[in-house]
């Protein structure tokens, strides 16, 4: 089930149940190509190589992004911020926002390598984030990345990405430990 909902052909939902989601999957294709031959690769090569793509992106962003992008990204901080409690509606607007700063990036090929380590990782990103504090931390470190694209920084944009990179990637590695049953590692 978990390798269907990486894919994008299931949509899992705690307490309701596994329902088939409509139509096909846009990242079904590419997902297939990359994970023949990413497949050996470990998660955290794909974490590492997330944190830099997404730091590149940011630093683009700060050179392209339009008064337009600005408001959407500053509407899902927002929507961040009012949904720390509910856990599944902030994992969207996280989504959302990322989704807006690739594009304010404006680079195909970017934007295409940093959507399939997500849609490789999806499953646990959307499971990682697992109390409101860990919420309000990355709503603060997605505010001050739209900071730095707003005064157009790159070096303070690459900075506040690679602090929130770093965060989450510390958030996901010990949700997977702890799935995987790393007895050095527990929840909290």
């Amino acid at each position: 089930m978990a390798a269907l909902e990486i894919l994008g052909l299931v949509d899992v939902r705690a307490g309701s149940g596994t329902y088939l989601r409509n139509g096909a999957s846009d990242l079904l294709p590419n997902t297939m190509a990359w994970g023949l031959l990413i497949s050996s690769q470990p998660t955290k090569e794909l974490l590492e190589l997330r944190c830099g793509l997404e730091i590149f992106a940011a630093r683009l962003a700060t050179e392209r992004a339009s008064v337009a992008d600005l408001e959407e990204l500053e509407r899902e901080v927002d929507a961040m911020e009012a949904s720390v409690t509910d856990l599944h509606a902030f994992v969207r607007a996280d989504r959302s926002y990322h989704r807006r700063m690739l594009a304010a990036a404006g680079n195909s090929v970017l934007t295409g390598q940093i959507n399939t380590i997500h849609s490789l990782l999806r499953v646990w990103m959307e499971r990682a984030v697992e109390d409101s504090e860990q919420a309000r931390v990355a709503a603060l470190e997605h505010r001050t990345i739209l900071e730095a694209l707003r005064q157009q920084d790159p070096d303070a944009a690459a900075s506040a990405m690679a602090v929130h990179m770093d965060t989450a990637t510390a958030r996901l590695s010990a949700f997977l430990a702890i799935e995987a049953g790393d007895p050095r590692v527990q929840r909290a």
